[in-house]
C-alpha cells in the first residue's frame, strides 16, 4: 500500500509486487465510466500502462448508457483520454465466448467477451468506490461483472438464473460475481494481479453518470495477487476511517461482505492478509 495517489505511486506498488515474464499481450481491466463519473483519469494510469506494453481491455454494458454498444463505448474511451495513452479493445465486440465455473453453487459456466483469451496476462486495475447493488466495486466485481460479456453481465445479475437481471435474488447475484471472478481467475492459472485506487470514494459506481460526491478522504494505492484480500483490505481501511460511515453503510446494506465470503469459501482467495505500508 502507498498513501500516495499519483502516477509515481501507482508505479511503486506495482513495482513491490515484482512481477515478471508478463508475456507479449498484456491487457489492463479498467472501467471506462460513465460520463461524470470518478473513472481513474488517464494521466494517473498512462506511466503503467506504457509500462506493462498493455491495451486497456473493457467490455460493454448491459444496461443502457454510453458504454451499451461498442461503437459508443469507443466514443467514449477517446473522449475520457483513454485511446490517447493505449489501444483500447472492447472485448465482446465480436460477441462472447464461455469459460467453466468451477466449485459454483449459482454459475456453471461464465459468459466473458470472446477476445478474452487474447491475453497472457491481466492488470486488474480498479477504482475502489460503492455501488448501488453489489454495495461496493473493486477487484473482484471488475474480473467478475467488469469481463463478462453485456450477456455475461445480465446472467451474472440474474444470479445465473437467465431470469431479469434487475429482479434476481441479492445474494445469488453476489455470489455469481464471486464464482464468475474464480472462473477468470482459473482460466488465466495465477497470470493477473491487482491494483485497487482508493481515491474519490463514492457510495456510487463509475456506472453511475451523476454519482454523489464523496464525503470521506482519500485513502491511497493498494496492490496484490489476491483480489479477495485486497478487496477485504480497502473494505477495511473505510470501515477503520472517521468518515467511512456512508460509504459502509452502503457497503452493509447490499450485504456487500458476501461476495467475499462466497469467494473465500470457494477458493478464490483469502480474507486474510498482511498490509504493508511502502512509504514507511
Amino acid at each position: 500500500m502507498t498513501e500516495d495517489i499519483s502516477a509515481d505511486g501507482l508505479m511503486q506498488v506495482y513495482e513491490a509486487l515484482g512481477v515478471k515474464n508478463m508475456g507479449d499481450h498484456v491487457g489492463v481491466k479498467i472501467s471506462t465510466g460513465e460520463t461524470g463519473s470518478n473513472y481513474l483519469r488517464p494521466a494517473l494510469i498512462q506511466d503503467l500502462v506504457e509500462e506493462v506494453n498493455g491495451t486497456i481491455v473493457e467490455c460493454n454494458t448491459a444496461y443502457g448508457g454510453d458504454r451499451a454498444n461498442t461503437a459508443y463505448h469507443m466514443q467514449l474511451a477517446e473522449d475520457h483520454g483513454y485511446t490517447e495513452i493505449a489501444d483500447v479493445d472492447i472485448m465482446d465486440a465480436d460477441g462472447s465466448m464461455t469459460i467453466p465455473v468451477e466449485g459454483g453453487s449459482r454459475l456453471k459456466e461464465n459468459q466473458v467477451g470472446s477476445h478474452f483469451e487474447d491475453y497472457d496476462y491481466y492488470v486488474v486495475l480498479s477504482h475502489f468506490k460503492g455501488h448501488a447493488m453489489a454495495g461496493y466495486g473493486g477487484a473482484l466485481k471488475n474480473i467478475s461483472i467488469g469481463m463478462a460479456s453485456a450477456e455475461g453481465k445480465s446472467f451474472i445479475h440474474s444470479g445465473g438464473t437467465g431470469g431479469n437481471m434487475w429482479s434476481g435474488e441479492q445474494d445469488a447475484f453476489l455470489e455469481s460475481m464471486a464464482e464468475a471472478g474464480k472462473s477468470v481467475s482459473d482460466y488465466m492459472d495465477g497470470n493477473m494481479l491487482y491494483i485497487n485506487v482508493m481515491n474519490r470514494l463514492s457510495v456510487d459506481c463509475d456506472c453511475d453518470s451523476n454519482p454523489a460526491e464523496p464525503d470521506m478522504h482519500d485513502i491511497g494505492i493498494l496492490a496484490s495477487y489476491d483480489p479477495v484480500a485486497l478487496d477485504q483490505a480497502c473494505i477495511d481501511l473505510v470501515a477503520a476511517a472517521d468518515d467511512g460511515d456512508s460509504l459502509m453503510e452502503r457497503i452493509e446494506s447490499r450485504d456487500g461482505l458476501r461476495t467475499l465470503e462466497h469467494a473465500e469459501d470457494i477458493g478464490l482467495g483469502s480474507r486474510s492478509y498482511s498490509l504493508v505500508n511502502i512509504d514507511e
